[in-house]
C-alpha cells in the first residue's frame, strides 16, 4: 500500500513539475516567471524527499535541505534585483 502512494505522489509531483516549465516558459511576465520557478525547488524538493522514502535511504533529504537553503536564498536575490535594480545596496 506504501509502495502504492509513493508512485501516486511521485507522478502527481512530477506533473506539477511539467505544470512549472510550462508556466516558466509562457508566462507573461517576469513575477510570473519567477513564481513558476520558485515552485519548481519546493516541488523539486518533494521529489526529492519522495524518492528518499521510496528507496529508504537518509542522503536525499540532506540534499532536500540543501536545495531549500539555495532556492530561498536565490529568490530573495531575484526579487531585490526585479524591485531595486540592484541586489546589494
Amino acid at each position: 500500500m506504501l509502495e502504492v502512494a509513493l508512485f501516486t505522489c511521485l507522478a502527481l509531483v512530477v506533473a506539477a513539475l511539467a505544470l512549472n516549465v510550462y508556466r516558466l516558459t509562457i508566462g507573461p511576465d517576469m513575477p510570473d516567471r519567477l513564481l513558476a520557478l520558485d515552485t519548481m525547488y519546493i516541488n523539486s524538493i518533494a521529489l526529492i524527499v519522495l524518492l528518499g522514502l521510496w528507496l529508504n535511504t537518509k542522503t536525499y533529504f540532506e540534499s532536500a535541505l540543501l536545495i531549500a537553503m539555495l532556492g530561498f536564498i536565490s529568490t530573495v536575490a531575484v526579487c531585490k534585483y526585479l524591485l531595486r535594480g540592484d541586489i546589494i545596496e
